[in-house]
């Protein structure tokens, strides 16, 4: 089976990684987090052609922290509620102090 040509991003989204580095299947979770987190709508469209939907739904789904945007971008994108993000369910569960 001939290897998939790797996905083409914007190397600012990954700034504090060696970009060349970078492997896209053993890490697909932190590309797919990092690629909604700070990529343009092209980034997030090689994104999606590379890992499939399936995939890039899973690993928002399930991550940890995703910063309010780009929950609601995710959201948007995927076609599920917020209320299906584990990082949503998590930020309700840990309410930060009520700014003055």
């Amino acid at each position: 089976m001939p290897e998939k040509a790797k996905p083409i991003f914007n190397k600012r989204i990954f700034w504090d990684v060696v970009f060349e580095n970078i492997n896209y299947d053993t890490k697909a979770n932190f590309v797919i987090e990092r690629v909604f987190e700070r990529g343009d709508v092209e980034d997030i469209r090689n994104c999606r052609r590379y890992y499939g939907d399936e995939k890039v739904t899973e690993a928002l789904l399930h991550a940890k922290f995703l910063p309010e945007h780009t929950m609601y971008l995710a959201s948007a994108v995927i076609n599920k509620p917020l209320k299906d993000f584990r990082c949503y369910i998590l930020r309700q569960s840990n309410p930060t102090l009520f700014p003055y």
